[in-house]
């Protein structure tokens, strides 16, 4: 499959998710990570940019709750190019009446070849990363082929 090079800026727009019991350790990483965050523009789930917004005081743009379908608009923004990074801190112990909806989003953001992050671990790697203040080119495959494609419609 072809690729083409998706120009990622300065500033990265980074989307941001916690699940219930993640939220704690998202908000003591953020805070910590402050000074980097305040430098992109921030895309959170319901509740989680509640507490980013008031944790942080930086502006955070907020999607409905994941359940509500918060993770599926993170979806949409990443496969409309809006999201060039995804932070999400979920739990893996926990089941969610949601799942579909955490696979999908990981999905798609694999789909598209975005950075991310699903621990604090992994997050700390990608904030600290040289890449994430500079512009990046970002290779991202050609899907016109997968759009375009004929579909045989075989007659019984």
């Amino acid at each position: 499959m072809k690729e083409r090079m998706v120009k990622m800026s300065e500033e990265k727009t980074i989307a941001i998710v916690a699940h219930d019991n993640k939220k704690e350790d998202l908000l003591a990483w953020a805070k910590y990570n402050r000074e980097a965050l305040s430098g992109h523009k921030l895309v959170a789930t319901g509740t989680t940019g509640i507490m980013l917004e008031a944790e942080l005081d930086v502006p955070v743009t907020r999607m409905q709750s994941g359940p509500l379908g918060g993770d599926q608009q993170i979806g949409a923004k990443i496969s409309e190019g809006e999201i060039d990074v995804l932070i999400f801190f979920w739990d893996p112990l926990e089941p969610h009446p949601h799942d579909p909806d955490v696979k999908a989003l990981l999905r798609i953001a694999v789909v598209w070849n975005i950075p991310i992050a699903c621990n604090r671990a992994s997050a700390d790697f990608l904030i600290s990363s040289s890449l994430m203040p500079t512009e990046y080119q970002r290779l991202v495959p050609d899907y016109d082929g997968y759009r375009h494609r004929l579909v045989r419609h075989d007659v019984a």
